[in-house]
């Protein structure tokens, strides 16, 4: 059995620091190991690290009820936004180990910095899931694809301008994508004309309109599905068509759940 720190303590250090621009790790260490020498270097080079870090003002991105991280000298820490509800891009400074607090807004050129270090991608935004965050799908299958090795929908936080169906650039870091810019390439034709057809509960199948895109009736067939009367409103509007192909006319309709309540008159009026 493998004895526990307290059972070790007083007979030998056990601590051994290994330290590389990537990773610290902590493992066993027995007297008179080439290691041990390095130690005491080795952990007032983490304590001189935590105190830098005291000192020091980074800048990062903040979800609603997220932390936030910085990374020094290879190590990555996380800490708690304070104010605890922030929601932004802020300049942070650490006021201990577990909190940092927010300095000041970023400026532009600053955080154009900070984007410019990240991959970008066009993308259009589907519908809203919380706070500053959207649902978004790339606006060129392929290329997302080619450049990413996927094509999914994918959620883009402290989205601060723009609304469903618009098309914007983002960027990704390792994990997660962050809104850049509305597309001012974007044709704003197309945002109006998905809206439109929305609002008259057209299909999915249905909408035809020059420069129609597969990737447009994705987003479209993925916004529909969250409208809460689309789906009813959809049934109904078929139901509609094929009643005055055959010469009647619906009169009234209820979804009731395992069936519909239909009333309709035919062509000459029964």
């Amino acid at each position: 059995m493998q004895p526990d720190g307290r059972t070790l303590a007083g007979r030998f250090l056990f601590l051994k620091v290994l330290h590389s621009p990537q990773t610290v790790r902590l493992d066993w260490c027995w007297p008179g190991s080439k290691h041990m020498a390095d130690i005491g270097k080795l952990l007032n080079q983490l304590a001189a690290l935590e105190a830098q870090l005291q000192d020091t003002q980074f800048l990062a991105p903040c979800v609603r009820g997220g932390s936030v991280r910085a990374k020094v000298a290879g190590i990555v820490y996380s800490f708690m936004p304070k104010p605890r509800k922030f929601e932004g891009w802020g300049i942070f400074q650490p006021v201990d180990s577990v909190t940092a607090e927010v300095v000041e807004e970023p400026s532009l050129h600053q955080l154009g910095e900070y984007l410019n270090l990240l991959k970008p991608l066009r993308l259009r935004l589907v519908y809203k899931l919380q706070g500053q965050t959207w649902l978004a799908y790339p606006v060129n299958e392929s290329d997302a694809r080619q450049r990413f090795g996927r094509v999914k929908p994918v959620p883009v936080h402290l989205v601060s301008e723009g609304g469903q169906f618009e098309q914007i650039i983002a960027r990704v870091d390792d994990r997660y994508w962050w809104f850049e810019e509305i597309d001012r390439r974007a044709d704003p034709l197309v945002m109006e004309k998905l809206t439109e057809q929305l609002k008259q509960v057209t299909a999915p199948e249905e909408i035809q309109f020059q420069g129609m895109t597969p990737e447009m009736r994705t987003v479209y067939q993925m916004a529909a599905s969250r409208e809460k009367d689309f789906q009813t409103a959809s049934d109904e509007k078929r139901l509609q068509k094929a009643l005055r192909q055959g010469g009647g006319e619906l009169q009234e309709f209820s979804d009731k759940g395992d069936f519909w309540r239909v009333e309709w008159t035919t062509a000459d009026g029964k």
